[in-house]
């Protein structure tokens, strides 16, 4: 069997891996070696993180609706039922950006959520 000479495509995925990785430091946008490692745990924080973000979105909602619960003198906890009990079907991020930005549609919704 005749012998196949592989550099030309093993150049290519390299080179196409190391212009991915523009702007990383030192080493990491130069050296095969390092490159490739970068980009492989690049790739496990992109994964981990596109779930961890969905995680601390939701965290950062609860707590603003919270403050908001609390201007008007209810829990979030009791907040929260109360909409579930009243048929309310808004989302904890519409009720977030309410609280933030409209404080008095924010208020109506509370005195739903108590009736």
């Amino acid at each position: 069997m005749t012998r196949v000479k592989g550099g030309i495509v093993t150049r290519q995925r390299r080179k196409k891996l190391i212009k991915s990785n523009e702007g990383y430091y030192g080493s990491r946008h130069r050296l095969w070696k390092k490159a490739h490692e970068a980009w492989m745990h690049a790739g496990q924080y992109a994964f981990r993180d596109r779930r961890n973000r969905k995680r601390d979105l939701r965290r950062l909602w609860i707590a603003r609706i919270n403050a908001g619960a609390r201007l008007n003198g209810m829990s979030y906890s009791r907040l929260i039922d109360g909409l579930h009990k009243a048929g309310v079907g808004l989302n904890r991020k519409m009720l977030a950006d309410l609280a933030v930005r409209d404080a008095a549609a924010f208020a109506k919704v509370v005195v739903l959520a108590k009736g």
